[in-house]
């Protein structure tokens, strides 16, 4: 989930999506009156369709990218819109992750029946998980029925529960029953906390498939970070929870999507680039970005691509991450 601007208690809060206004623009541009030429009008004709043509073989990827992280109704973004921003970016497959019934995980994401739907409408290019709010009576019933509609997973588990109570594990008994991943927020004091614990849930379900994500999850890479710090700027000394977590437990794995991953990458790129060569089989790409274009700068997925494509040590490990692993740990027919 997005990790932009803080609220009062620590929450953080997201931007709203572009501000552009298109409306705006189109009406302003329908008063323009331009008088061409035929000869003007065919070149500029064919300057477009070859700049269009240019643009779409771009967005076209000559090889696929399972983003393993996006929400529907993000920030208020549209599906038409999620689409367009998922295909900008040449992303073949995307797994939408929904809220609870409550929160909207900070940021009014859609919930379950949100991304039944558009999994169903478009099942060529979206799956979906199940989720549920950890601490409620409804939790188990809600996952259940989601996992038996499709779901391929449980997440984004973002709530205010320590991630070794009995809450969680009750989601983690439903994993191990379907055999489906948990994605998990970690933000001290706020979500999933205890991370420095969490090893005693991975011994307790060995058969779950656990994908850690965000601020105190990729603060973690360093041996002595700390915890108050969601997004830190020193260097990186290797050694910290994250990197022994994915190192000692096979059942661990790491999503790179959001500013805390975009931070891990930036903070320290020559860590970074060794990071990803020591866990090549953990690592997987997500975006988790709530922008409608799907490129340039204020689009924290591309900016996410750009920094995996420059900084995997070979070819290979940036399929791994990008396609492979994903694949291996939906358990995706793509």
């Amino acid at each position: 989930m997005w990790e932009g601007g803080k609220l009062a208690g620590g929450v953080e809060r997201r931007p709203s999506p572009s501000k552009v206004d298109f409306r705006r623009r189109a009406k302003y541009g329908s008063r323009v009156r331009i008088q061409l030429s035929r000869r003007q009008f065919l070149v500029t004709t064919a300057t477009a369709a070859a700049a269009v043509a240019t643009s779409t073989a771009a967005e076209t990827p000559s090889e696929p990218i399972i983003d393993i992280h996006q929400h529907t109704n993000y920030s208020g973004r549209t599906d038409a819109q999620l689409i367009a921003h998922q295909k900008a970016l040449g992303v073949t497959t995307t797994v939408l992750l929904p809220a609870g019934r409550l929160y909207g995980l900070d940021a009014d994401c859609g919930k379950n029946d949100t991304v039944l739907a558009l999994a169903k409408k478009h099942p060529d290019q979206f799956v979906f998980f199940a989720n549920e709010i950890t601490n409620i009576p409804e939790a188990r019933e809600e996952i259940t029925k989601y996992l038996k509609l499709g779901a391929i997973g449980i997440g984004e588990q973002k709530f205010k529960v320590a991630c070794d109570s009995p809450e969680f594990q009750q989601v983690a008994e439903r994993a191990q029953e379907f055999g489906v991943p948990i994605l998990m927020h970690f933000m001290h004091n706020q979500y999933n906390t205890g991370i420095e614990r969490f090893d005693k849930v991975l011994e307790k379900f060995p058969k779950v498939n656990f994908v850690g994500h965000a601020q105190t999850w990729w603060g973690n890479v360093d041996k002595n970070h700390e915890q108050k710090a969601m997004y830190p700027t020193t260097k990186v000394i290797p050694g910290g929870i994250t990197d022994r977590l994915l190192r000692e437990h096979p059942n661990m794995y790491g999503d790179l999507s959001a500013g805390s991953g975009l931070n891990f990458f930036t903070r320290d790129a020559e860590h970074a680039q060794a990071f990803m060569e020591r866990h090549q089989d953990k690592l997987m790409f997500g975006s988790d970005c709530n922008d409608v274009f799907g490129r340039g700068p204020g689009c924290q997925g591309a900016n996410i691509l750009a920094n995996i494509r420059k900084l995997a040590p070979t070819r290979a490990i940036q399929r791994k991450i990008l396609f492979g692993n994903a694949k291996r740990v939906m358990k995706l027919k793509v």
